[in-house]
């Protein structure tokens, strides 16, 4: 034992309790620092101390999210009504905006046509079976809207209405072969009946029949309507001929016609509920009978009319 407290190993431990304690007496006299043994328990409780803090921040905002779920919840329901007031407003400002272009398009219609009466109408649904591009608008009965009114653009005619309800139409396109319309050739002045076809209607346009085969007409030339038979008021823009071809049986040529009217992109039309000479060739149709059949007889009848005046 002797030998112990006499080795190298005893006297460094005691070299070592001898300077630790100092240290530890040092710290002791020294106000504002942290002792030792303070130091030692802070690195031993502070982890665990972030560790509480964290579990019971958590824990308050579990609860807090429930206590405060009446008050969340009306608070979304007031964010979810302002923008559907917001939603509602865009909606209207963009209807205003469309009224007031139109109605500036609409003023230099009536300058142009005195005698017509429109009504404004959007596009609301089209046919998807259609091969026609027709489809429905959102003006009817209740609005002075009645059956074969004409449908149009500012840039020029759509078609007809073919059916109507109280609050809705349908509309039948140039493009479709139910339509028949009286027209002329605003530069030679020959007469012809615009309908349609399925080979043209794929290709978005229609044709000028029956025209007279000693023609002079030629591409770009502009089809407009005759008027002759109350259908349709006289000098409506058609569209352009893209291309003119002879007839098999060699009496006549078709003119292929390019509308005028974006038909199978139109949003917004005008129907014309009024205008002079409106119906004044209809009497077949008061009958009873198709109309889209005395349509066409109508046409032809007046057409050759014209054709013997000229």
């Amino acid at each position: 034992m002797s030998e112990f407290f006499q080795s190298k190993i005893f006297k460094l431990f005691v070299a070592i309790a001898v300077i630790l304690f100092a240290l530890l007496l040092r710290a002791s006299m020294v106000q504002g620092t942290s002792t030792v043994a303070t130091n030692v328990v802070s690195f031993l409780t502070v982890p665990l101390q972030k560790v509480t803090a964290s579990i019971s921040g958590s824990v308050g905002s579990f609860f807090d999210r429930y206590l405060n779920a009446d008050e969340v919840y009306e608070e979304n329901q007031q964010l979810k009504e302002q923008i559907r007031v917001l939603t509602e407003n865009q909606v209207e400002l963009e209807q205003y905006r469309w009224e007031n272009e139109s109605l500036k398009k609409f003023m230099g219609l009536k300058e142009e046509h005195p005698d017509h009466e429109y009504v404004m109408a959007s596009v609301v649904s089209r046919d998807p079976n259609s091969r026609f591009s027709s489809f429905a608008i959102d003006k009817g009965s209740l609005d002075g809207v009645e059956y074969l009114d004409p449908v149009i653009t500012d840039d020029g005619l759509v078609g007809r209405v073919s059916e109507v309800g109280l609050t809705f139409s349908k509309v039948t396109t140039i493009l479709d072969p139910a339509l028949h319309v009286g027209c002329y050739n605003a530069r030679t002045r020959d007469m012809g009946t615009l309908t349609g076809n399925i080979e043209a209607a794929e290709q978005g346009m229609c044709a000028m029949e029956l025209v007279s085969r000693d023609s002079t007409a030629a591409k770009d030339d502009i089809i407009v309507t005759a008027g002759s038979t109350g259908l349709f008021p006289k000098d409506l823009v058609i569209g352009r001929v893209v291309s003119i071809a002879t007839e098999s049986d060699g009496k006549s040529m078709t003119a292929l016609v390019q509308p005028a009217a974006d038909i199978e992109k139109v949003t917004n039309v005008l129907v014309i509920t009024s205008f002079r000479g409106q119906g004044s060739s209809m009497d077949a149709l008061d009958s009873g009978e198709d109309g889209a059949e005395d349509e066409g007889n109508v046409s032809e009848a007046a057409e050759a009319s014209d054709n013997a005046g000229e």
